[in-house]
């Protein structure tokens, strides 16, 4: 009997120890629940309060089921099978919650990078004689000053610490990118410190365009470090509530690398202004053109280059120059890796399009070409990304490009309506945390789900239309060749007009509640005439932003370079120098490049002036066919040439021939030159005769027309005698 007693306790131990194991398991595992529960702040609240109530609830009667359990009788064998059953379920079930939430709130909690790997490379031209870091000596190294830029100067610094090169070599200091890379190509710099990432950077310049192959690196070094943010106004981490209207700046960064984990800078490949007001689902979207020139926020003295380059200095750096340009606050920015839009697209199961003309361009590994049909077409993610990445066959280029890429992401929101599986939710937001970097807090993040929830519920009524009402914005502006400082080259800009500009804003901050709109209180229409809706910004607008540009002189005669200045306002000097390359009395050298902006001259542009040389009994002769880089073989432009001048620069030339043909030129003076049949700066080459158009003359008297006759048919057998 006592040992059938003794082994009923025993018994009962065990089960006591399996029931009060359970129970703490399941506050375990309830525990998790309710913390995941908890992080998805904006999301349900009630409901997830009440969920939150019950798990609370179920562990308090678990708990005092488990006190009267282990305070009864121990006489009797107790086997609460039942009990550790349920357990084992509510366990299962508060796992699962915990794991799903988690696995949702890390990817979504990832989209904010806080930490970013940055690279910075020491390179040298690929003909130099440095193959190794021990080659680093007796160098002149280029680095960029600004203390705060973490591959131009923290990471360089770092470099040249730990393999002593300040110990062996010079250091010149610049302040931007381009100006150090212009000079290292012109080999005043023997290297240079500069991000990983400086192919992207230049591959939209034609002189750069093989920079991989014209470069070599000679050391790499990475730091991940906390995300740089210089903004002056980004309000991402300050918890600006996603209830009331915003801004967002969308970013693509065109890149083959899957994932965002190392620093992206680059080019600013697609630059998405967005405004959207959650009470009214009304966005406005401007693309903004990679050649807008602008002034770049972190540039010295905030010079205006390409909007594009700012994107080489970070993210702050872009934010900050185009809040200035446009006076609209952003608030937040989105940059996503054009290979993340191609797994998203894919993700959504492709979008619906209307492509405006057949394109092609290399797929998102730059491997093999991918060519989409015009009409309205179901693109997967590589057909997308032709849509959001061709320039080249577009007739307005990157303009026509930006509004392409506006169709591409109102394409995916119209994609987004139809999600309902768990699975492409998961797919959706592992994508966006590979491939996409915010300055949006999880917490914001989630807020969206309201917005998410709005947009749907009224999908239902509009199955085939638009769920978001989207204004499409456009920045008109005029293209002008322009010399750049930093680039020492002539480079293709995009003034932006200031009306447009003026237009964009105010709608912008309408759609944002900071202005009322205007009432339009007469409207006309034709019935028989399909209504298009305007686009803000596009104009026609009378005036434009363009600058005045100094032309090149060479070729001018002093008179003609004094006209366009005082014209203009610039102040000129003239020196002289002996020269047989240009005729004597024309510019053949000026201090200022051509194409500066005249308001950039700080002084007197001093032109200098072709001198004769000292007269010889022979004259040396100019074989063109043969001397392939003679300047004397340039055609100049005759028609800012006299007669006789044009006498003067054809001597020397052999084989040449100049023929005069009379004609006439409505307005033109007699004698003037008015055309010619080899356009000025051709390389004569082969060519051995030119005919020049001469205003023909007024007729004259009987008694003066015989010598003029004469004198005619002499000038005729000199110029038609070729000059060996």
């Amino acid at each position: 009997m006592k040992k059938e007693k003794n082994e009923t306790n025993k018994n009962n131990k065990t089960w006591n120890t399996l029931v009060i194991l359970s129970l703490l398991l399941a506050l375990i595992a309830s525990g998790y629940a309710i913390y995941h529960i908890l992080l998805l702040g904006p999301i349900e609240p009630l409901f997830r309060y009440i969920l939150v109530g019950l798990l609370i609830l179920v562990d308090l009667v678990a708990l005092i089921k488990v006190c009267r359990t282990t305070k009864k009788s121990k006489k009797k064998k107790r086997r609460p099978l039942l009990f550790i059953f349920l357990m084992v379920i509510y366990i299962t079930f508060n796992a699962l919650i915990g794991i799903a939430i988690n696995k949702v709130y890390g990817s979504i909690d990832n989209i904010n990078k806080n930490y970013i790997t940055y690279t910075a490379d020491l390179i040298t031209m690929s003909d130099a004689n440095i193959d190794s870091i021990e080659d680093v000596k007796d160098l002149t190294i280029g680095i960029i000053d600004d203390k705060e830029s973490v591959e131009g100067y923290i990471i360089s610094q770092e470099i040249i610490k730990e393999n002593k090169l300040n110990e062996t070599n010079d250091f010149e200091e610049y302040s931007d990118f381009s100006s150090m890379m212009a000079d290292l190509y012109a080999k005043k710099v023997d290297a240079i410190f500069i991000s990983s990432n400086y192919p992207i950077m230049f591959q939209g310049i034609e002189e750069y365009e093989n920079i991989t192959q014209d470069t070599k690196i000679i050391i790499s070094k990475d730091k991940n470090m906390k995300k740089q943010d210089n903004s002056t106004s980004l309000l991402g981490q300050s918890g600006k509530a996603i209830t009331e209207p915003f801004t967002i700046l969308l970013m693509g960064v065109d890149s083959e690398v899957d994932g965002l984990d190392k620093n992206s800078i680059g080019n600013g490949d697609a630059l998405i202004l967005v405004t959207f007001n959650p009470k009214t689902l009304n966005a406005t979207m401007l693309s903004i053109p990679r050649d807008t020139y602008v002034p770049i926020s972190c540039f010295r003295n905030q010079i205006e280059n390409k909007i594009t380059h700012a994107a080489w200095y970070g993210e702050s750096c872009m934010i900050n120059t185009i809040q200035n340009f446009t006076g609209i606050t952003i608030d937040y920015y989105a940059k996503i890796n054009f290979k993340g839009v191609v797994n998203l697209v894919n993700a959504l199961g492709g979008i619906d399009v209307d492509v405006p003309q057949d394109l092609c361009t290399d797929n998102s590994d730059r491997a093999t070409e991918v060519c989409i049909k015009a009409g309205y077409q179901h693109l997967d993610g590589e057909g997308a990304l032709v849509l959001a990445r061709n320039r080249k066959q577009l007739e307005n280029g990157d303009l026509d490009r930006g509004l392409n890429q506006q169709k591409v992401i109102q394409g995916i929101i119209n994609s987004a309506k139809s999600v309902r599986n768990v699975n492409t939710l998961l797919d959706i937001l592992n994508t966006i945390s590979n491939n996409m970097d915010t300055n949006l807090t999880t917490d914001q993040i989630l807020s969206f789900y309201n917005i998410g929830k709005d947009i749907l519920s009224r999908s239902l009524d509009k199955e085939n239309g638009e769920i978001v009402n989207i204004q499409h914005l456009f920045l008109q502006g005029t293209g002008q060749m322009i010399y750049d400082e930093g680039m020492k080259m002539v480079l293709w800009d995009y003034v932006p007009i200031q009306d447009s500009i003026d237009d964009i804003v105010h709608e912008m901050k309408v759609n944002l509640g900071l202005e009322d709109r205007e009432i339009i209180k007469e409207f006309s229409f034709s019935i028989n005439e399909e209504y298009e809706k305007p686009i803000i910004g596009e104009g026609p607008y009378k005036s434009s932003n363009n600058y005045t540009l100094l032309p090149d002189f060479t070729g001018d005669s002093e008179d003609q370079a004094k006209s366009w200045a005082n014209q203009h306002g610039v102040k000129v000097t003239f020196e002289t120098e002996e020269t047989s390359d240009y005729p004597a009395g024309t510019v053949f050298r000026q201090s200022e490049p051509a194409k500066k902006r005249v308001d950039k001259l700080t002084g007197a542009v001093v032109l200098t002036i072709a001198k004769k040389k000292a007269s010889s009994s022979t004259v040396e002769e100019i074989d063109c066919s043969v001397d392939t880089k003679n300047k004397a073989c340039l055609v100049p432009d005759f028609t800012k040439m006299t007669r006789s001048e044009i006498n003067t620069w054809v001597k020397p030339l052999k084989n040449v021939v100049i023929t005069f043909e009379e004609v006439t030129y409505p307005g033109a003076t007699p004698g003037q030159i008015v055309s010619q049949s080899v356009n000025a700066n051709t390389y004569l080459g082969s060519i051995t005769k030119i005919t020049i158009g001469i205003v023909k003359k007024e007729e004259t008297t009987d008694g003066n027309q015989e010598k003029d006759d004469e004198k005619k048919d002499e000038d005729n057998k000199e110029e038609e005698t070729p000059t060996d």
